[in-house]
């Protein structure tokens, strides 16, 4: 991981904003010696978030199914 100056990272933020979300983080380090870390941070969306199947079946077809399925 490479570690920028602060007028480095100042000069060159949108491509280290993009490198911090390509590889995870980019380090970025003051004068006075003090080490920063530059993450991205994900959007909490669920993997069980997915967009819905339209079937086409009406309440009757879906009981139908239901029962046909609980009695095997």
């Amino acid at each position: 991981m490479n570690t920028y100056t602060y007028t480095e990272a100042r000069q060159r933020l949108a491509a280290l904003l993009d490198k911090a979300k390509k590889e995870g983080s980019v380090l970025i380090k003051r004068k006075d010696g003090t080490i920063f870390e530059l993450r991205a941070i994900l959007g909490n969306k669920s993997p069980l978030d997915v967009k819905g199947v339209n079937l086409n079946l009406g309440r009757e077809e879906i009981l139908e199914i239901l029962k046909e399925v609980r009695t095997r």
